[in-house]
């Protein structure tokens, strides 16, 4: 049992040394993604001739923020019927294979969590296991506005997932490799060199299956307010929604 407790003390600073990267890596992007949709709700105020969040902090710059920390403060009510444990193992399935696959992505040439061979497969195989989670929360639920949510979402996913693998053959045959720092300095010959250009058609399938595959309009139906409601998370509240 000693050298248990002795072989982990010797291992720490490995241990703390991956923990600072994946803090490094982790707390910038949830903050991108709370702006992303902060910018996002911006936009489309804009567009629909209105202001959009402009109450918290200057023009309402803090907004992600309080909304974030209002989420922290919701009870999670879980459904009378619903499989508990599910229920909540749920979100974290949908969110942790999204999160994973940050750690091979390149952020420089020799910044990148873990550097391996088939990362460009190693994405494609984290962000399919996403769909578990959409299923298993919508059954989990114990509601039918939630399985049909989630069985439309599901279904979407692997039918643009698909496309989407095969935009991203063309840039692995371009590169000649699957490892993605080596695609990014392929391409560090400038903005000519980009292969968007070159395969521009397979930049818009790429782009179009992302915004399917992601639920956003207008290839929301997974939701379907007029419909089922809110889809599969229409059931979550609190930080389980968030997640």
């Amino acid at each position: 049992m000693l050298e248990v407790f002795v072989e982990i003390w010797h291992s720490l600073p490995l241990i703390l040394q991956v923990g600072f990267k994946i803090a490094a890596i982790l707390f910038p992007l949830l903050g991108m993604v709370a702006y992303y949709t902060f910018a996002e709700r911006k936009i489309i105020g804009y567009m629909q001739l209105r202001v959009g969040p402009n109450r918290v902090g200057p023009r309402g710059w803090l907004q992600p923020i309080a909304d974030a920390v209002k989420l922290m403060f919701k009870e999670i009510i879980i459904p009378t019927n619903a499989e508990r444990q599910l229920f909540l193992i749920a979100p974290v399935l949908a969110l942790a294979p999204a999160l994973a696959a940050w750690a091979v992505v390149p952020f420089t040439d020799t910044l990148v969590l873990a550097d391996i061979d088939a990362s460009l497969l190693f994405v494609l195989a984290l962000t399919s296991l996403g769909v578990y989670g959409v299923i298993i929360a919508g059954w989990a639920s114990n509601s039918k506005y939630a399985f049909l949510g989630a069985m439309r979402s599901a279904a979407q996913i692997v039918a643009y997932e698909i496309a989407m693998g095969f935009a991203l053959v063309g840039v692995l045959m371009a590169a000649g490799s699957l490892n993605l720092r080596e695609i990014v300095l392929a391409q560090a010959g400038g903005f000519f060199q980009w292969y968007f250009i070159p395969l521009f058609p397979l930049f818009v399938v790429y782009l179009v299956s992302g915004v399917a595959e992601t639920n956003r309009a207008p290839f929301d139906v997974a939701e379907g307010e007029s419909e089922i409601v809110a889809g599969f998370h229409v059931e979550y509240s609190g930080m389980a929604f968030a997640v």
